[in-house]
Order: C-alpha cells, then sequence, then structure tokens
C-alpha cells in the first residue's frame, strides 16, 4: 500500500456512497483487503504505508484486530446489505503475520460474519519468510487462510543485504516448503530484478532457487518485479548521493526476458505482465479482481477501496485511523471516477493480462493504434484477428507504450 495518497473530494463522516454506486456492488466480483501496517524493520526500497515499533511508540499492536473490526462494522453500514458474499481476501502489509495467528484469524472471521464468504473465496496473507513458523502456518490454515504469498525478493546474500532484507538467502524457500506442509492451496514467491550490484547470475540464482520450489510442488506461482526507486526512500538517498547507481532499464528487460524464458520452460505461464502460475487455478483471483474492474472494501491505514465507481483512501497513521474510526469514517478523500477515466483503467489495466481487452471497448483511433502495434510486434495479431489486443512478450516490455496507444 503506497504511502502516498491523492488528493480527492471529502468523504462523508458517515462513509456514505451515492445511491449510483450501489446498484452494482459486486457485479464483477466484491473482495476485501486488510492493510497491516506493521514491519519489523524498514526495508531501504519501500515506500508503503509501513511502520516499525520505534515509529509508533504507544501504539498497541493487540488492538489493531479491534480497530478493522470496528471498520468492518462501518462497511456494513455503508453498504447495507448491498455486497455479495465475499470472493476473495488479502492481507497485505507491511508484514500481516507479524500479528498472531488468531488475530489474523479474528479479523477474518469477521469479514466473514459481516459478508459471508463464497464457499470457495481465496484467502492471502503475505508474509516476510523470517515471520512464520510451521506451527504459525498450521494455525493460519486451520483459520482459513488458502495462499500465502513469501517475499523472497533474492536467493543472493548480497543482493538481499542491499534490499535491507533479513531473511537468509534459503529461508524463502524454505518457508514455501513448510506452507504446502501446513496445506496451503498456493504458495507464491515473490521476486525483485534489477537491484543495483544484482549481476545476470545472481538473478539466474535466484530463478534456480525459486524453480527448485516450483519443482518440489511447494510453490505455484511466482511474482516478478522491476525495483523500481521511490522518492523519499533510502535507497533514492543512496542514489542521489552516487553511493549506487540507478537501475537501467535494458538490464531490467534482459532480468525478464530471462525470467520469461526460465518460468516458461519449467511449465509456468505468464497472465499478467509480472506473474506466471502453474495452472489456473494457482492465479491470484483477488489481483485478478482488481484488474478486472471488480469491488473491494480496503481496511486499515492508507488502505484503498474501490466500490461502483468511487474510489476512496483511509488516513495513513494508525493513530489517526483509530481517532477517526471512533467518531465515524477513517477516510483521507475519495473520488468519483468519470466514464472516461473508469475506461482508461479498464485499457491499462486489462492490457496487461494475458486474456488480453476485447478490442470493441477502443474508438476507431483506437483499433488502428491496435493494428499498427500488431506490425511493430507487440500485439499477437491472431488474438488482434479475434478481436482481443494480447501482448506479444516484445509489447509486455512496452506495455505502458501499447496503452498510451490504445488509448490515443
Amino acid at each position: 500500500m503506497p504511502s502516498a495518497l491523492p488528493d480527492g473530494e471529502a468523504v462523508p463522516s458517515d462513509g456514505a456512497l451515492p445511491d449510483t454506486a450501489l446498484t452494482s456492488v459486486g457485479a464483477h466480483g466484491f473482495g476485501v483487503y486488510v492493510h497491516v501496517p506493521f514491519c519489523a524493520s524498514r526495508c531501504g526500497y519501500c515506500d508503503f504505508n509501513t511502520y516499525t515499533a520505534t515509529e509508533l511508540p504507544g501504539v498497541d499492536r493487540s488492538s489493531y484486530p479491534d480497530l478493522v473490526v470496528a471498520e468492518l462494522a462501518l462497511a456494513a453500514r455503508v453498504l447495507g446489505g448491498t455486497a455479495p458474499p465475499v470472493r476473495t481476501v488479502f492481507f497485505g502489509g507491511g508484514t500481516p503475520t507479524l500479528l498472531p495467528p488468531d488475530d489474523l484469524a479474528r479479523i477474518l472471521d469477521g469479514i466473514a460474519d459481516t459478508f459471508g464468504l463464497e464457499p470457495d473465496a481465496e484467502v492471502t496473507t503475505e508474509a516476510n519468510p523470517e515471520s512464520v513458523s510451521p506451527a504459525s502456518l498450521r494455525a493460519l490454515r486451520r483459520a482459513g487462510f488458502t495462499r500465502i504469498s513469501l517475499g523472497m525478493q533474492s536467493a543472493v546474500g548480497h543482493v538481499l543485504a542491499l534490499l535491507d532484507r533479513k531473511h537468509t538467502p534459503g529461508r524463502a524457500t524454505v518457508a514455501a516448503a513448510e506452507a504446502a506442509e501446513a496445506g496451503f492451496d498456493h504458495v507464491n514467491l515473490d521476486l525483485i530484478y534489477g537491484t543495483p550490484g544484482e549481476s545476470a547470475d545472481d538473478w539466474a540464482a535466484s530463478l534456480d532457487t525459486v524453480l527448485g520450489s516450483v519443482a518440489a510442488g511447494a510453490a505455484d506461482h511466482v511474482s516478478a518485479y522491476s525495483l523500481i526507486v521511490e522518492d523519499g526512500t533510502r535507497l533514492a538517498g543512496r542514489i542521489r548521493r552516487g553511493e549506487l547507481p540507478m537501475p537501467s532499464d535494458d538490464t531490467a528487460a534482459d532480468r525478464y526476458l530471462a525470467a520469461e524464458e526460465r518460468l516458461t520452460a519449467a511449465g509456468l505461464s505468464w497472465y499478467e505482465v509480472s506473474n506466471w502460475a502453474a495452472d489456473e487455478a494457482a492465479r491470484c483471483r483477488h489481483n485478478l479482481l482488481y484488474w478486472s474492474g471488480g469491488d473491494w472494501w480496503g481496511l486499515g491505514p492508507g488502505a484503498h477501496s474501490h466500490v461502483g465507481g468511487v474510489r476512496w483512501w483511509n488516513v495513513k497513521h494508525p493513530s489517526r485511523y483509530a481517532e477517526r474510526l471512533a467518531t465515524g469514517s477513517p477516510g483521507a478523500g475519495r473520488e468519483i471516477l468519470t466514464a472516461d477515466e473508469r475506461h482508461t483503467e479498464d485499457v491499462l489495466l486489462r492490457t496487461r493480462l494475458s486474456s488480453g481487452l476485447p478490442l470493441d471497448v477502443l474508438d476507431d483511433a483506437g483499433r488502428a493504434s491496435a493494428d499498427r502495434a500488431v506490425l511493430a510486434g507487440l500485439l499477437d495479431p491472431t488474438a488482434v484477428a479475434a478481436g482481443r489486443a494480447v501482448l506479444t512478450l516484445r509489447g509486455r516490455l512496452l506495455a505502458d507504450a501499447v496503452v498510451r496507444d490504445l488509448l490515443g
């Protein structure tokens, strides 16, 4: 959950949504995101809305489930029974697994009591590899968690050190095996590429390690993201002072191509530009809900929500969040998306999916751009002939430019 919040209009004190937003809640799925803003330490590249213990003097983590359950009561009042049972739940952070499993279970139970869960609901938690154990993983699985996403980032010691990660190079794959043994249906390993000082051999070693987990049946999903240098982070400061080089776009492209080659050869298929899964069941359904225009309520400080074309975001600091909840909505601001804005987001997100974008949502100029993208090798000609814009491998490397052209 990024630390910077956009501008927007004021959220009503009771959190009320326009009637137009409530008429089709969940038409494309309904999910819940839970932001847990606590971290044991701060990674140098991270600009998410997170806090270490020393940054939150006087804040009692044990009371956090009470706050989230209080926001659930607000959600029930605002949605007034219009929401269908929850299809997906995602605990992100921060490090959700810094909270005891019983606390996470209580929040999940609150979601089930408030909205109900679909019978096959996907329930994911993010975790740092060092923040889980066989016992905690078994407890989470008993509580109803079905999927875990482990922040591996790299299997190489000096890369982890530069990123300020605290786990040892081998801990992530051990944790993946522990999660599989505990009965999790799906296990994701999260990678970052393009870190200053990371060599091609380093990246190959990380891919080797991940693929070892896939081959062993421990992991069935891999996410790989290019390192982004965010303003205000410790990493950005080191680069600004000349201590480290700025990550290279060309190097990032080489790393992506290596990942695509290795992951595909191992039987994983891309379904979103930065995500590969062993089969359709292993795809992250919560993220697919985001990418396909679904609705979700975001719980916690700084969490974003979207219902019926209205997007809002909560105040960032946990203390302020608690204060606002005591009297009404913790919302810091909101925006009511226009039809044009919703169209732009639809094109932006769905173009990144392997299922592609239906060409009939584009105007004449957009369809002409799609034809030009085929000639440039950026869109699959067979898919375009069938009425969908699907990125080629080269197109994935230039996805933002393709989207700009499709939007005119």
